[in-house]
């Protein structure tokens, strides 16, 4: 056991080296959708649970936590990202055991920005209609447990970003490992790295232009091409610890760290109170350098975060609905609520 964390150990501090966050190459990636999460429960601990999160909500932060669904899990979540901006999420996901084999599951999160006038440069003003934006992602992901201490997975995650007469298209894996150890399995730490893929680009009708040479009866249409663009990827590092775990009641506690390739390193911390079989509370915050400082800062979210889960039993075969929310504040705009539904059976 002790060999195995020293190995883990040893490759999370390697791996974090190598990819250091970069505030100077912040602006230059795109597909940031990939980093907004779109799901309740760890939202309400501002992402800080990827060492302890399990079920269809880990592949965002770590996949490895897909492993630990017994049977399957239907979700689906709604969140009203930066209040007032008009831009709403949307996900669903489903996962299910597949035998002693592990896990397989699938989700799909749209982003949606409402209606937008359409405005060109000869009629600034709009009045000419309007075009809605569509950024959406599809993830395939697929967890098992080596052991009673391993668990592993990756997501292999479909990305498409359009406008009426622009679109771009790629793709991007994720992979994550979880370390299970202690008294009672009451440790637990985590590594993932996300958001790994080839460079996307713009194409569509909308890069061209077309115009008549001076001298020719004949117009011309050329085809603009649109420079590439690296995805935001990143390594995430993080630990959990069960202060008080008894039949009643589990207080637990988060710890992570996010080094970012493509703007600031972040640090997250998260607490999470389990009563009973029905009640979950959490808070959480996340951290980055200038957060406080209104020249500086190059987040939206203040830090603090919060929520809570009802679960209701619903069978006797161990079925359940839980209801989640979550808010996380921002500024400006009026932080971002999130609610969603998880059904398992």
């Amino acid at each position: 056991m002790k060999k195995q964390l020293s190995i883990i150990l040893i490759a999370t501090l390697g791996l974090g080296s190598v990819w250091a966050g970069n505030p100077d190459r912040a602006g230059s990636a795109g597909a940031s959708q990939l980093l907004i999460n779109p799901w309740v429960a760890s939202n309400g601990l501002a992402g800080a649970n990827m060492a302890s999160i399990r079920g269809i909500e880990s592949v965002f932060t770590n996949v490895a936590g897909l492993s630990f669904i017994d049977k399957n899990e239907l979700i689906t979540a709604n969140s009203q990202y930066l209040g007032g901006s008009g831009i709403s999420l949307n996900s669903v996901g489903f996962a299910t055991r597949i035998g002693d084999a592990g896990v397989l599951g699938i989700t799909v999160t749209s982003m949606s920005f409402g209606d937008i006038p359409i405005m060109t440069e000869d009629l600034p003003e709009g009045g000419i209609g309007t075009f809605s934006p569509s950024f959406s992602n599809i993830g395939v992901s697929f967890a098992k447990a080596f052991s009673n201490s391993i668990y592993a997975g990756f997501t292999l995650r479909l990305i498409s970003e359009s406008i009426s007469n622009v679109k771009a298209g790629g793709v991007a894996f994720d992979a994550g490992i979880r370390y299970v150890t202690g008294e009672d399995d009451n440790m637990r730490f985590g590594i993932s790295l996300r958001n790994v893929g080839p460079p996307m680009r713009f194409a569509g009708d909308g890069l061209t232009a077309t115009a008549t040479p001076q001298g020719s009866a004949n117009s011309l249409t050329v085809l603009q091409r649109s420079e590439k663009y690296e995805l935001p990827s990143l390594v995430n590092i993080g630990v959990a610890y069960d202060v008080l775990k008894s039949e009643n009641m589990v207080l637990e506690l988060n710890g992570m760290f996010t080094s970012n390739s493509f703007t600031k390193d972040q640090l997250g911390f998260g607490v999470e109170t389990r009563i009973g079989d029905n009640l979950e509370l959490r808070a959480g915050y996340l951290w980055e350098q200038g957060l406080f400082s209104d020249d500086n800062a190059t987040t939206a979210y203040t830090g603090p975060a919060g929520g809570l889960s009802l679960k209701v039993p619903t069978g006797s075969n161990g079925s359940v609905i839980g209801l989640d929310y979550s808010y996380r504040t921002t500024n400006p705009f009026n932080g971002t609520h999130s609610v969603g539904v998880k059904i398992t059976i």
